[in-house]
């Protein structure tokens, strides 16, 4: 039985016929991908079971350019994003690190964001390898994934339905996710990139999910590609970018989303009679009402000639989706923060990176956007730098912009750590106070080592760590007593082994660990033996000391050694985020953390691990 268009809720189409939603990451309340209040649920397509040749579908409008946001590298930052672009402060050398993570370039994300078209199927490009970022910028090599079936990797993605808590784990995800790898088998490479895009979308990266999406040529896409596309366009405010795709979509789905698209691509395209019929013909199927209806309109109204001068007002609006979030901010009428508050992190995440929103805006999401992986160091102090000169930003974001400046420039050290104290210590949030850290980074690098500064050398190392400048954190090696929060990070956080590990180090670190259950004691011997940086003996007596058997297995820890022991870095990666899922350090196993790291460690991507450790220890 077919359903009339008017009888479809739009919030099914962010789920594309599957049983996928967004309540876990909700910050305050359940969310659906798009609105609610439209009506029963379309039927769910059938799976496309293999990469079959598909019909070309006939080219839909394409609109006419818009403005729209500079090339962007999935690290969240600009493509060219000056570095610490504080007025007067050369930047500071990369580290390790950041050439595979936080702060890397990624030029080939400038053509995954080009304009995509349907082809004819000899002029395609090959599904075998689909993904944006190819071992030499930075991505995962193409066999990440072994010979593990597409189905079982399809699930472990699935498995990921909450936040994870570590940012250095998103970062690796979102690398993995992005790399150009071979097509797995039993699975339609289509299908299979929907999956790695929708997870991006829900981990607030929504031009990484965009960038992926356009890897594929329209004519090879699949029921769940065109939704996927669909949301991950909405999530970068681009409803010019969906047009290509309506028709093909239309002819997969009954959701409403694209019988709303239809006059809407027709008016930035330029055919107003078009757009002016399709949607009177739309308000006659009720394929959308209320608001969304009037946003769909006001987006009509900024085609080619609108002429339309709609009024949106949030005032009695309830609910938060991607319609009213993409559309909204695409028209210059953003959601309100109380709307904000009911979605997940994730969102945050893509209104941190949206350029056509206001800077006030922005900065309100970008502590959630850093802490969580999808702002860079870098993009934290450019937004602040730029808010530092706009008469448009708020008078705090000025004064925390200014504070920030004199992190950076203060004649003495003394001042500049004063500075960052202020930064640091604003807020008791879990990722506020952490992202702190993440937008002082550089600042703490400009601090010369000194044993004077002993009071605070284990929040100057925290913070270059949160941003990767692991180089940097390491000329404090010399100057950190034994025992220390400092000599802590430094033992899992460096390239080389700096400090000494020993019992009684380890045994002093113990002794003023006031954390629930000696939970920072089990993650630093957790990490140090994931790393292979403490001896047989200091194990055994620090973990007897504990209580705490690093020997204890599950099916998740099978799992990942397995996949660590034939060498699999893309399934390890995976794992990782699978084993830290939540929303509290407290709650993760110092045992995920020992497999972690020493999995991590075993493909390759010992960097990667280091970095969670230390992130781990400056969380908790």
């Amino acid at each position: 039985m077919r359903f009339r268009l008017k009888y479809i809720s739009l919030a099914t189409v962010g789920i594309a016929g599957l049983a996928l939603s967004l309540p876990v990451l909700g910050q305050s309340s359940p969310e659906s991908l798009l609105p609610p209040g439209f009506g029963d649920p379309a039927p769910a397509p059938a799976p496309t079971p293999t990469p079959a040749p598909q019909a070309t579908p006939a080219p839909g409008p394409t609109p006419a350019p818009t403005a729209s946001r500079p090339p962007t590298s999935p690290s969240g930052d600009p493509a060219t994003s000056a570095s610490g672009s504080v007025p007067g402060v050369p930047p500071i050398p990369p580290s390790s690190i950041l050439d595979l993570n936080e702060d890397t370039d990624l030029g080939e994300l400038d053509d995954a964001l080009q304009p995509q078209y349907y082809l004819a199927p000899g002029a395609r490009r090959s599904m075998a390898q689909i993904g944006v970022l190819t071992e030499q910028s930075g991505g995962l090599g193409p066999d990440a994934f072994g010979e593990e079936g597409g189905q079982h990797l399809t699930n472990l993605i699935k498995n990921l339905n909450g936040p994870i808590i570590s940012r250095w784990a998103s970062i690796l995800l979102r690398r993995t996710l992005l790399s150009k790898v071979d097509s797995p088998a039993n699975v339609n490479p289509a299908d299979w990139t929907a999956e790695r895009a929708w997870r991006l979308l829900l981990m607030g990266e929504a031009d990484a999910a965009r960038a992926l999406v356009l890897k594929v040529d329209g004519g090879n896409f699949s029921p769940r590609l065109y939704t996927v596309a669909m949301q991950a366009h909405l999530a970068t405010a681009d409803p010019a970018g969906i047009c290509p795709y309506v028709q093909g979509g239309s002819r997969v789905s009954e959701a409403p989303t694209w019988t709303m698209f239809g006059p809407i691509c027709a008016s930035l395209s330029g055919e107003q009679s078009r757009a002016t019929s399709l949607l009177r013909a739309a308000r006659r199927e009720k394929a959308a009402t209320g608001i969304d209806y009037l946003l769909a309109e006001k987006t009509v109204g900024a085609g080619f000639e609108g002429r339309r001068a709609v009024t949106i007002k949030w005032d009695d609006i309830e609910f938060f989706n991607n319609w009213r979030f993409g559309l909204g901010s695409a028209t210059g009428v953003e959601p309100p923060d109380r709307l904000y508050e009911q979605a997940g992190r994730h969102v945050q995440g893509w209104r941190a990176r949206a350029p056509m929103l206001s800077r006030n805006s922005r900065i309100k999401a970008a502590d959630t956007a850093a802490a969580i992986g999808v702002l860079s160091n870098k993009a934290m102090v450019d937004l602040y730098a730029a808010a530092y000169d706009d008469p448009d930003a708020s008078d705090d974001f000025k004064a925390r912009a200014s504070t920030l400046r004199q992190a950076y420039t203060s004649p003495t050290a003394a001042g500049r750590i004063e500075a960052m104290r202020l930064l640091w210590n604003r807020s008791n949030g879990v990722l506020t106070s952490y992202s702190a850290k993440i937008l002082t980074a550089r600042a703490a690098a400009r601090i010369p080592a000194s044993q004077d500064l002993a009071d605070s050398n284990a929040d100057l190392i925290g913070s270059m760590l949160s941003a990767g400048l692991d180089n940097n954190a390491a000329g404090w090696a010399s100057e950190v007593a034994p025992g220390s929060n400092g000599w802590a990070l430094l033992a899992v956080g460096t390239p080389n082994e700096l400090v000494a590990v020993s019992y009684s180090g380890l045994d002093e670190f113990g002794d003023n660990d006031a954390s629930p259950g000696k939970l920072r004691s089990k993650f630093l011997l957790a990490a140090l033996a994931g790393l292979g940086r403490v001896d047989a003996e200091a194990l055994q007596e620090f973990s007897n000391d504990l209580d705490f058997d690093l020997g204890e297995t599950s099916k998740w820890t099978g799992a990942i050694r397995s996949a660590a022991q034939r060498g699999q870095s893309g399934t390890v990666a995976l794992l990782t985020a699978i084993g830290m899922q939540g929303r509290d350090w407290n709650a993760m196993s110092p045992l995920h953390l020992f497999y972690i790291t020493r999995s991590l460690s075993r493909v390759g991507m010992e960097a990667e691990a280091r970095m969670i450790a230390a992130e781990a220890l400056t969380r908790t």
